[in-house]
């Protein structure tokens, strides 16, 4: 599986990679045996320890390793940068894998492309269609920023110990023109969230906070149709009509 992972990736030598939450080096050693040097971003003093133990042991060939012990949410990435753009790799703790997305995005400047296992409820959200079940939020907040690509799934037997639930591995590559016409990124973020906080609602009742029904309609939106229903660019034609006085 992890030269799997590999093939996915394709290091190449001189890329500016980033592991996030590399653990005990699973990924980490065999990535430096196709790098120049691999920076590597972990909390846990524990997991640094024996990650600089392993990669000390490892044969000629290998790149180096740099180590930064500090947590991926508050991390500036931005700073690894240097004449290339950085590629992320890692497999994100699922607890915090929406937030520290949405944290990774916002400092998307600097990165060429993500390749992330996260557990599969997850990917299948990033990745859904409007009008299919994994739809919303999600998917919505991505959809301006990253195109999603799922990759392919890893059961639990590939871990130890096993985890309850099936991983995926996905990619995201930045888009370098943005598709969706986003002036103002709290507007967005705020009609998304309206929209999907009671799925069950239309648009005429989630929105009455932030539109009225004819301003829903005046961004050429249905106010009948409920948010799964809604694409991307109608909820940026929405976020539009918010900024209007």
């Amino acid at each position: 599986m992890i030269a799997r992972i590999l093939a996915a990736i394709d290091p190449q030598p001189q890329d500016a990679m980033v592991e996030i939450g590399p653990g005990l080096g699973a990924l980490t050693l065999p990535l430096l045996t196709r790098l120049e040097e691999l920076h590597a971003v972990e909390i846990d003093r524990d997991a640094v320890r024996e990650l600089r133990a392993r990669a000390a042991q490892a044969g000629p060939g290998s790149g180096k390793l740099h180590i930064h012990e500090a947590d991926a949410l508050t991390f500036d990435f931005g700073m690894l940068r240097t004449r290339s753009a950085l590629r992320l790799v890692g497999n994100l703790p699922y607890n915090i894998s929406t937030p520290l997305l949405f944290r990774l995005i916002e400092q998307r400047e600097h990165v060429l492309d993500m390749h992330f296992m996260l557990q599969k409820e997850v990917v299948d959200r990033m990745a859904a269609r409007p009008g299919e079940d994994s739809y919303g939020r999600l998917s919505v907040m991505l959809a301006p920023w990253v195109r999603v690509t799922a990759l392919f799934d890893i059961g639990p037997g590939a871990f130890r110990p096993p985890p309850r639930v099936t991983s995926s591995f996905v990619r995201l590559t930045p888009h370098t023109i943005p598709p969706l016409p986003i002036d103002n990124p709290a507007h967005y973020s705020a009609i998304v969230a309206a929209a999907f906080s009671q799925r069950r609602k239309t648009l005429r009742n989630a929105l009455r906070a932030l539109l009225d029904e004819d301003d829903i309609a005046a961004a050429g939106v249905d106010p009948g149709l409920r948010a799964e229903m809604i694409a991307p660019e109608g909820f940026a034609a929405l976020a539009a009509r918010l900024a209007k006085p």
